[in-house]
Order: structure tokens, then sequence, then C-alpha cells
């Protein structure tokens, strides 16, 4: 007996040890609950009799199954301390009933509305609002690249980064691109990134959404949750971060790797940390010239004929953007193409030729100009501020093609980028860096393989729009005398002679009158003058012809530098094979000048010079050796026996009298001035190896 006592004991002390932790545990869940309980009963859904009944009968059948548990004699509750502690332990039962229904309802309305904004989205849970499509939308290329690389990335690279100048439609490519895999998809984000507050933003309200985040969870703890939902869920889901310009927004926040997702960033940048981690980078492009003229045939909706828009395609530089709002332009005017081509050629603002802000087709937010304004805003506000911007007005000035990247860190620029800094010295390092920007935000492609610089024309004709007349002036000297500083005394490149050429080609003509005053620049000189020495002697004199009408209009005939037009016009008449033309020519520039400089002057004195030449290679060398010895004469009193120009003189005389029939007077001549010209130029100059040979030339002559 005593022993069964003692087990009795034993039984009662430890029931009611249990019997307080359990009350104990329960009063905890239903304090910890925050209200669940009571959110159940409250709850506005047509479940709400059956929650009621659901919790009922779990209440019912736990007291049931802890009378069941109690040792005999004591399933009742009774009075006292053990009969608090049972209450207590039913209570604890029941909140732990009431939370877990509360939980499984939970989940069951957030599932409810969750496929109820997929069938509102048509099968896919979106958030956030995918652009419509581009009234004639024009399938490209490039969108077939987006699919394949999304399609290998399942298994490999599982983000893709739409890398382009504003303009070329990346967030049209990213929202068809997301409208085909579209019926694959369970979840759809499309996140407009402007900043990082709205990237957090739009990621708490999938969060919650989904359902891994309730309402009253603040944004980045919600944003962290999708996050970790999206590395571990097996649904498939794709997110697009819609004109990501700020890469740093997105740290932190990129969606993770995930076979079953994907994720697509437009973005006008093309930093090194954009293809990191994995992703890959895609260069968005301009229309091709098929692409271009498709689209505009369907966007003009009048019959033009594919030429025409073949120009117009070209001149708009195939851009997708300006192509789009240049056919709104055209139709709301109902112009042709042909006259809003010419419009564009006449150095017309490019904001005189798009619609209004409020008339933009296909929901563009920005016209051309603006769009770019703001990567422009975004590049000087790179240090050293402002100083972006002022390198890109110098490109904007020069052939769109190609610009030899080393013109920008010439003296001439970086004193024209110093003045504009308020006098803050820019060195080479800042000229490079600049550059690199205005690269990283595609306002210009800087290719440091072939160490040049391409810039859209019409990049540049926005920039050159915002330009102030002396900032034109200013800009244009400063790009003038680079091109002069890296131009080489001797063509031995033709490719890069060609080059320089199309660049002050570009310069003159997007500057015209700027170069003319208040003094000539010699760089439109020096481009005729390696035309002609290239052997392109019609463009050489087309080119001069432009400059000479140019000069007259605004100079003036008597000005020196229209003298020294016609001058070099002539020359490069007689070396096209007209002698008697420059002959004509010279006879006329040296009455001119003779007028206005008077007949001592040098210019005067080598008009002589060209004029007695070309006199010679009509057929009239005794003309020739008469007007040379005259010149000889005027040379040594003028400049004196040693000048070059009078050694040159005595050149010329000798040859000329060889032509007369001369031979031996010819040697006798070249023998002396051989000999000044060791005495004056030593015997490795240039001038003297020629003496040398024309000596040579004239001794091998029969006498």
């Amino acid at each position: 007996m005593a022993s069964a006592s003692e087990g009795g004991n034993a039984t009662s002390q430890v029931a009611p040890i249990r019997t307080r932790i359990l009350a104990t545990f329960g009063l905890v869940v239903v304090t910890v609950d925050d209200g669940r309980v009571v959110r159940v009963f409250r709850r506005r859904c047509r479940s709400r009799k059956l929650v009621v009944l659901a919790v009922f009968a779990v209440a019912c059948g736990l007291v049931a199954l802890w009378t069941w548990w109690q040792p005999a004699g004591q399933r009742l509750p009774r009075f006292g301390w053990q009969g608090f502690e049972q209450a207590g332990w039913v209570a604890g039962l029941v909140g732990v009933a009431l939370a877990l229904v509360s939980f499984v309802f939970d989940r069951i309305e957030a599932r409810r509305e969750q496929a109820s904004r997929r069938a509102a989205a048509g099968g896919v849970l979106q958030i956030g609002r995918v652009p419509l499509p581009a009234s004639w939308f024009q399938h490209r290329a490039t969108a077939e690249a987006l699919t394949r690389a999304a399609q290998a990335g399942r298994t490999a690279v599982l983000t893709q980064v739409l890398s382009g100048m504003g303009g070329v439609g990346k967030t049209q490519l990213a929202a068809e691109f997301a409208r085909r895999l579209s019926d694959e998809l369970d979840l759809l984000v499309w996140v407009t990134a402007s900043d990082r507050g709205a990237i957090v933003a739009a990621y708490a309200e999938t969060a919650r959404t989904v359902g891994v985040a309730e309402p009253e969870v603040e944004p980045e703890p919600a944003a962290a949750r999708l996050l970790g939902w999206l590395e571990r869920t097996d649904q498939r889901w794709l997110v697009v971060l819609d004109n990501l310009d700020r890469p740093a927004d997105a740290t932190g926040w990129w969606p993770p790797t995930n076979s079953n997702g994907c994720t697509v960033v437009t973005t006008r940048r093309r930093d090194a940390a954009l293809q990191a981690q994995g992703r890959t980078l895609i260069e968005v492009g301009l229309f091709t010239p098929d692409e271009a003229v498709a689209y505009l045939t369907h966007a003009i909706e009048t019959l033009t004929p594919p030429e025409h828009l073949q120009e117009l395609a070209a001149a708009l530089g195939y851009l997708p953007l300006a192509l789009a709002q240049a056919a709104a332009y055209i139709r709301e005017r109902r112009i042709d193409c042909t006259t809003y081509q010419q419009q564009l050629a006449n150095q017309r603002r490019l904001t005189d030729l798009l619609p209004a802000e409020d008339g933009l087709p296909d929901e563009h937010q920005h016209t051309v100009a603006s769009t770019w304004a703001l990567s422009i805003t975004a590049a000087d506000n790179t240090p050293p501020r402002a100083l972006a911007s002022a390198v890109l007005v110098i490109a904007a000035l020069l052939d769109p093609n190609t610009i030899p990247a080393d013109l920008f860190i010439t003296t001439p620029i970086r004193d024209h980028l110093t003045a504009h800094l308020g006098g803050v010295a820019v060195g080479e390092q800042a000229v490079a860096d600049g550059l690199h920007t205005l690269h990283r935000l595609n306002l210009l492609t800087h290719d440091r393989d072939r160490s040049s610089v391409r810039v859209h024309a019409l990049v540049q004709h926005v920039t050159r729009d915002q330009l102030t007349p002396e900032a034109l002036a200013s800009a244009a000297h400063a790009a003038a005398n680079a091109l002069l500083a890296i131009w080489p005394d001797v063509e031995r490149d033709t490719t890069y002679a060609q080059i320089l050429r199309a660049n002050t080609t570009a310069l003159y003509h997007h500057t015209a009158d700027a170069l003319l005053t208040p003094e000539g620049n010699r760089i439109l000189f020096r481009a005729a003058r390696s035309l002609g020495e290239a052997g392109l002697f019609q463009p050489a004199i087309t080119a001069l012809q432009q400059l000479l009408a140019d000069q007259l209009r605004v100079l003036g005939l008597d000005h020196p530098d229209t003298l020294t037009t016609r001058n070099n016009l002539a020359r490069w008449r007689g070396k096209a094979g007209n002698p008697a033309g420059a002959a004509a020519a010279f006879e006329q520039l040296l009455a001119d000048r003779l007028r206005v400089l008077g007949p001592d002057h040098p210019d005067t004195l080598t008009t002589r010079g060209n004029l007695a030449h070309w006199r010679g290679k009509t057929g009239d060398p005794a003309g020739a050796v008469t007007a040379f010895e005259q010149l000889l004469a005027d040379q040594l009193r003028v400049l004196g026996p040693d000048h070059p120009d009078t050694l040159t003189t005595r050149g010329n005389l000798a040859h000329w009298r060889g032509k007369t029939g001369d031979p031996a007077g010819a040697v006798t001549a070249f023998e002396q001035l051989l000999a000044d010209r060791l005495r004056v130029l030593g015997p490795d100059h240039p001038d003297t190896l020629t003496t040398r040979s024309s000596l040579a030339y004239w001794q091998r002559r029969p006498r």
C-alpha cells in the first residue's frame, strides 16, 4: 500500500506541473497572436459561417481530447487552483486552434486574391503596367536576339540588359518580349526604375500581392522578402527594370538567380557593372535601313516613293524615336517627307520639326531633344561638372561617323575646355574621363581599339541647337585648330587624311560663317590642299569655289583670305589640266593684289611667280623666263639673296631657261643655286635635294 500510495503521489505531482506549463503556453499564444483570433470573426468573406463552425468543432475536439487524457477522477475541473490551471489549459488549446484556423484562412484569401488578379491579367499575375505596343510596331532582329538569350539563360544567364542610346526603342523591345513570354509566366513585374525608391516600392507591392508580406510590413523588408521568394519559388516569373539609368539604384535589389525566373533591364548606360554576375549586355542599335523604310511606309500613311523614304530615314539616322515623331509631324502638318527633309537640312532647330509634348505619338514621354537633354544633364553632374557637355559640343561639330580621339586632348581643345570651366585647368585625363562619361551614357561611342569617336547625327543636331552664336564660334575655332594640330605635314596614310577632310567638311557645314571671322581659319585652306595633293583636283576646286563664294559674301573682294582662296583656286585649276585658265586667273589676281597690297608685298611677289610659271605651262617658256628675271630682280631688292622665295625663283628661272632650249644655261644656273642652298639650308634640306635632282636632270640633257 505504501508503494502504491507513493506512486499515486508522483502522478498527482506531475499533473499540476504539466497543466501549468500548458496553460502558460496557451496564454502566450493568445497574446502573441496579436488579434488574429478576433480577425477570424471580423473577416468579411463568404465562408464566415464555415470559419465559426470550424473553430467550434476544433475547440470541442480539443476539450474532448483533454478530458480523455486526464487521469481517472480528474476529468472534470474542480474549484480552486487546480481548476484554474485546467481552465487555462483549455483556453490555450482553443487559442492555438483559433490561430491555426486564422492562418489557414489568411492563406486561402491571399491565394483567392492572387487568382483574381491573374484572371484579370489574362492568366498571369501582373504588377505594374506594361507599355502598349507602338503604332506600326516594327519587328527587329534585336527582339529575336533577346528571346534567344532568354531561352539560353534558363540554364545559364538569367539577366539580359538592353543597352542603347535614348530613342532606340529599348522599352518597346522589353514590352514585346514580356508579351511574348506572358503565356508561360505566373508572375510579371514591370518596374519603372527611375530611382531606388521606385524599385523598392514595386517590389513591396509585389510581395504583398503574392502573399509573402503583410500590408503593414515596411517597404524594404517586404521587398527583401520578395527577393527571397523569387529565389526559392517554382513559379515562372519575369521582372523588368525599365529605364535603369543609374545602376547604383539597383545595388542590393537585383532579382536573384532562379532557373524559373528571368530579368530584363533597359538602360542608356553601358557600365562594366551591368555585365557582372552573369548578366548579358545586349546592345540595342538603330533600325536597319530596311526596318526604317518598312516603318515609315506604314507610319506616314501616304503613298511615298521608297527612295524618298530611304533618304528621310538616312537623314534621321535610322533612330526609331525620331522616325516615329517625324512621321507624326508629317501626318499632322500634311506635308511630304521630302519637304520635311529639306527643312531638316536647312539647319532648322530639331524642336521645330517635332510634335509638341502634348501631341507625341505612342505614349512617348519626351521628344527626341528632351530625351537626350536628360542624358546630357546626367553627364554634366559627373565631376568635373559641366565638362562632359563641353566635350560633346566639340563632337557635335565634326563628322558623326569617325572623329580621331586624339583631337580631344590637343592643346586647343584643352584650352577651350579650361575657358569653359572658368579657368579650371583641364588635363588629358579629365578629357578622357569626359569621353568615358559620354560613352557610358550612350551619347557617343568611344572606340578605344580604333582610337575614334562616333556620335549620332541627331545628338549632334540637338547639341548644336543649344549653342549661342558666341559659344558656337568659340567651339568652332577650337575644333578647327585641333584638326590643324593633328594634321600631318606629309600625308602618308590616305585613310587618315580622308577622315581629317571629312571632319573639316562637317565642321564648316555646321558652323559656316563662324570659321570665316574674325579671321579665316587655316583649316579650310589645309583641307583643300589635302584634296589637291591627293590628286583630287576637281573636289579641291569645288571646295574652294564654295569657300570663295562665302568669303565674297562675308569678307568682300579685297580681304586677304579672299585673295588667298583665289590664288589656291587658280593653282588647282592649272593642276587639273587647265593652264590657260590658271594663267588668266593669276593675271586677274595680280591686278587686285597690286591694288590692295602694293608691288612689294610678299603675296604680290608670289602671285607674279605663279603667273610666270603658268605662262610657261601654256607654251610660252620665253615669256616665263622674262617674267622670272623681272621677279628675281625685285625679290633681290625686297627680300634679299638668301630668302627662300628668292632661291625658289632662281630655281624656276633655271628650269624655264632649259625649256627654252638652253640646257647649258640651266646647268650653270642650277650649279650656282646648289652652292647657295648648301650654304643657306645645308645638304639634307628638301630644297637642296630638289636642286641636286634638277641639276642631274639637265646635265643628262644633250647640249
